[in-house]
């Protein structure tokens, strides 16, 4: 067995390589790496992992059986984004031989999140609080309850009051901890859709969201700003967040996704969705005037309430801004989404010119539209964008659509089905 010396030395010396190398090298890597490496990271975190077990087993030698041993190479396996096996394996005979060891539990609940048992986190984070408090397992248990599994919509309403009450007691364990505030804030969101969206709620959120230290508050501003297609001033906003706080990894995270996200989408809108030539001609010699359904025979009801007919304009003839009275139609020729699935994007094209970006808010995660879909867009509001940042540009036009109601698809109105939240909207309306 290893001596209690031998194991306060490697404790020690385990968290400082973890700590001082290991996790520092994760969460500062862009202050020694630049942007061009965002592709190497996850395969550099692991050499360093690597290299970090290797320097612990040296210090430790071959002595198994130590709870504080089996935590630290535990949480040095969880530096990873990924799911690690023996992470959990290890972690597991930590709590075991050491039920007290709290940050054992902590990491043992991040492995079981990265593994998609949500239930299991959730018990791993409650069970670290049975020994003692502390403000990350609170943060975590906050956050976890939002994602458990119910059977009931009054089951998960449940889960969600409990998410605020946890989330409440993490701010008050360190009020200075933006962090926890802005846990707070995001469950008071959830409360505010989860309760029959009450002024009071939202003010709360607001509230906490307010007492987030600068980063957080930049963070979501910088969300809105995406959410407004401002990308230009979103991605900025980012890279100024990551750099207040390089230990947070989601501002940098968030960052490369709306790179990748706007990388991917003016390759498919210069390719026309990679559609042949031929297929793509065929797909418009189908184009109908039937395919504008109420957009085309004086049915659609425009935004004064009136019922009028629109002048089919092509998409190259479209204006900046709200098109008033015209409306477009074309093919879709790709679809792609964004981690957070908002907005839907698709590709249109409705001549030998440009493929236009479509993007679509507020609609349930199951609407949709195919590859061949011809799609009508009523008073269309274009937004033309020029992007720059950190060497590269990015250039295209879009059609901003806030609800799946004003959209006519192979001649059809979109259903109220296919509406998340509750949008005031002008929409494609039959007698």
């Amino acid at each position: 067995m290893m001596s209690q010396e031998d194991s306060e030395i490697f404790k020690e010396e385990g968290e400082h390589l973890l700590g001082k190398n290991l996790y520092s090298f994760r969460e500062c890597y862009f202050e020694t790496h630049s942007v061009d490496d965002a592709g190497r990271k996850q395969q550099d975190v692991r050499e360093e992992m690597e290299k970090t077990l290797q320097q612990m087993e040296e210090v430790v030698g071959s002595v198994q059986g130590n709870a504080q041993v089996l935590m630290l190479t535990g949480k040095a396996l969880n530096v990873t984004p990924d799911y690690s096996p023996k992470a959990e394996e290890l972690l597991s005979k930590a709590v075991k031989l050491e039920p007290k060891l709290v940050e054992a539990w902590n990491q043992l609940g991040e492995v079981y999140w990265k593994k998609g048992d949500v239930a299991a986190a959730h018990t791993c984070f409650s069970g670290a609080l049975t020994h003692c408090k502390n403000k990350v397992s609170l943060q975590n248990l906050s956050m976890v309850l939002r994602q458990l599994r119910t059977d009931s919509g009054d089951e998960h309403s449940r889960h969600v009051m409990d998410s605020v009450r946890q989330a409440k007691l993490a701010v008050q364990m360190d009020i200075l901890d933006g962090r926890s505030w802005y846990i707070l804030g995001n469950a008071y969101l959830s409360l505010y859709f989860n309760t029959g969206q009450n002024p009071k709620i939202s003010q709360q959120a607001l509230s906490a969201y307010a007492q987030a230290v600068s980063i957080y508050g930049l963070l979501l501003l910088v969300q809105l700003h995406k959410y407004e297609e401002n990308y230009g001033e979103a991605l900025e906003g980012f890279s100024r967040a990551a750099a207040l706080d390089p230990a947070w990894p989601e501002p940098w995270q968030r960052e490369q996704q709306l790179l990748d996200f706007l990388t991917r989408l003016t390759s498919f809108l210069e390719s026309k969705g990679k559609v042949k030539t031929k297929k793509l001609q065929s797909m418009l010699g189908n184009l109908r005037p039937a395919h504008l359904g109420p957009c085309g025979d004086g049915r659609y009801q425009s935004a004064s309430g009136q019922k009028v007919t629109l002048e089919r304009k092509p998409l190259n003839a479209l204006q900046p801004g709200v098109n008033s009275g015209a409306v477009v139609l074309g093919k879709v020729v790709f679809s792609l989404t964004t981690e957070e699935k908002v907005p839907f994007t698709f590709g249109l094209v409705d001549s030998d010119g440009p493929c236009y970006a479509v993007m679509v808010y507020n609609m349930v995660q199951s609407w949709g539209v195919l590859i061949g879909d011809s799609v009508a867009i009523p008073e269309p509001n274009l937004r033309l964008h020029r992007i720059q940042h950190k060497g590269k540009d990015y250039s295209f036009s879009s059609v901003r659509v806030e609800t799946p109601l004003l959209l006519v698809v192979n001649g059809k109105p979109q259903g109220s089905s296919s509406q998340a939240a509750a949008t005031v909207a002008s929409r494609p309306q039959c007698e």
